[in-house]
């Protein structure tokens, strides 16, 4: 008979589940052997929650579910910010953690707690399979949890003994994909009937049209209709920044000038986008009050939840835009003046950074050397982005040109998270450029996984804002109290770091090196540091916090 190990894998194999993001512990043994001798993909970190941040991108970038598997005790706890963050993320992410055997339980076992109890409350579903003849059906369940509706992470606990103990077989995993829901014809009615009717419309697309596979149907449709577009979260870069009819960011964290072009909109269409923290909750600090608005969500609690609509949709995107589409029939609505005011609102923004780009000085203002970046980049160059000031100042001058190329923390806004995504964007695109941009106090989260992108042969280049602090935080105590306190980093040389891990690296501390430091490291084919000594500027997105305090 199989052993559950055996079926374990067996069932891994039936849900497509052959990459499996790991941190070796005695509790896994038996599984990541059996996997091993199946040619199953091991991808072994170093920190069991960048095996999570890691799998969460993997997962994000397929539009499926990705494996993660830790060992039980302090490996499962490593692992809770991984899981909160995909979840949030609404992340298809499977995370296995073993544990002591069951006959152990209650007895102070070696690394024994209550895992399911410190999950649940970060995941959309959890459980502890009770024996080896029971995988199949609970990783079964775990993937039907993790896909239904707004879809999120799941988590198992299997305990040593379920994976030796033997079963009868063959695995056997229950699947079922339900079709997406449709929309309600009277609703699309509707929705155009508004559309048709208002003078200055705004469409905002969100990640739900990357997991729906939508990115065809929403160019289609702006083009139908030149309504303009701004794209957020994982719909960055569907339809290009140089797209004629995108505008950018919609987050005023990002583009000042947004705030302006909204207050003067008449209806927002918000396409698989929660209208959360980065839409300002829908409130009037960016939107006008007497706008109208559409809403498409498969999750029925975000219609409504911040602002009142006109026309909620609780469909999928995709088919929602496909009813749309057919609903205009072969016409095509004509550009407006409208466009050229939003164009007009947009330029002001560019013209605003490329004026601060003119700033020649020492230290480097980060502004100015993002446009020497954006001069040397090589093509088709994919991004993680993390988070502090200067991968602020990047995300507003930078364009997202390549779909699944622009990866975020998401709404946990887990700092440090940036370099584990990155690396899992580099294993999802071998071949192609991948660039992490990060600051000095994020990069020190995960700074052992230098040791994985080494090891693994990732040649992601790592771009290091280092002022020696941790600078978002400054300016917030700044603006708040006029000191700060436990802000101060030393001022690491971090491309020094790397080459102690077998990597390459060198320091930038003039914009005149740039562009040869930046060819060097995409052409280096090694994980390569570039640690840029940059000015502490505050950026838009700490201008738009401490603006919302006063």
């Amino acid at each position: 008979m199989p052993t559950g190990a055996e079926l374990f894998v067996d069932a891994l194999e039936q849900l497509g589940l052959t990459d499996i993001f790991t941190l070796v512990g005695d509790h896994l043994n038996e599984a990541l052997l059996e996997a091993a001798r199946r040619d199953f993909r091991i991808i072994d970190f170093r920190h069991e929650s960048g095996v999570t941040h890691a799998a969460d991108v993997w997962a994000r970038l397929h539009r499926r579910p990705a494996l993660a598997m830790v060992t039980g005790g302090p490996g499962h706890t490593n692992a809770l910010t991984g899981i909160a963050t995909a979840n949030l993320a609404a992340s298809p992410l499977v995370v296995v953690s073993g544990s002591r055997a069951t006959t152990a339980a209650q007895r102070q076992a070696f690394q024994d707690l209550d895992q399911l109890a410190s999950v649940r409350p970060l995941v959309k579903w959890a459980a502890e399979v009770p024996a080896a003849s029971q995988i199949p059906f609970y990783l079964g369940r775990a993937w039907a949890e993790a896909t239904a509706g707004r879809m999120g992470a799941v988590h198992l606990t299997i305990p040593v003994d379920v994976f030796r103990a033997q079963a009868p077989g063959p695995a056997v995993v229950p699947m079922f994909t339900p079709a997406p829901p449709r929309p309600d014809p009277r609703d699309i009615d509707r929705a155009l009937a508004l559309l048709e009717a208002a003078e200055r419309p705004v469409v905002i697309a969100g990640s739900g049209i990357w997991w729906a596979h939508a990115e065809d149907e929403l160019r289609q449709f702006i083009e139908r209709t030149s309504l303009p577009l701004y794209t957020i979260t994982m719909a960055r870069g569907l339809v290009p920044d140089d797209h004629p009819l995108v505008m950018g960011y919609p987050d005023p964290a990002m583009c000042r000038t947004v705030i302006e072009a909204f207050r003067e909109a008449d209806l927002f269409v918000i396409l698989g986008k929660r209208l959360d923290f980065r839409l300002a909750l829908g409130g009037a600090r960016l939107f006008p009050a007497g706008a109208k608005f559409i809403q498409v969500d498969i999750h029925p609690q975000e219609l409504g939840m911040n602002r009142p609509l006109e026309v909620g949709i609780c469909a999928d995107v995709k088919a929602t835009l496909r009813a749309l589409l057919a609903g205009l029939g072969s016409s095509a609505w004509p550009p407006t003046g409208w466009l050229d005011r939003l164009r007009g609102v947009r330029q002001q923004w560019r013209d605003f950074l490329a004026g601060l780009a003119q700033d020649r000085g020492s230290p480097i203002h980060p502004v100015a050397f993002f446009a020497e970046l954006k001069q040397a980049l090589p093509p088709g160059i994919l991004y993680s982005w993390d988070g502090a000031n200067f991968p602020h100042w990047g995300r507003a001058s930078l364009p997202a040109l390549i779909p699944g190329g622009w990866v975020r923390l998401g709404p946990l806004g887990t700092i440090g998270a940036g370099f584990p995504n990155a690396l899992a964007l580099q294993l999802a695109n071998p071949g192609k450029p991948v660039a992490l941009v990060t600051g000095d106090g994020s990069l020190g989260f995960y700074l052992i996984e230098m040791d994985t992108a080494v090891r693994l042969g990732l040649p992601l280049v790592i771009i290091v804002g280092n002022d020696g602090c941790w600078g978002l935080e400054r300016d917030l105590q700044l603006a708040e109290a006029g000191r700060t306190v436990a802000c101060d980093l030393r001022p690491t040389r971090y491309d020094l770091v790397m080459k102690g891990f077998g990597g390459d690296g060198e320091t930038i501390e003039t914009l005149e090196q740039v562009r040869p430091a930046v060819e060097r490291a995409f052409a280096s084919g090694k994980p390569y540091v570039l640690n840029v000594l940059i000015r502490g500027i505050p950026s838009p997105f700490v201008e738009w916090q401490i603006a919302g305090k006063k």
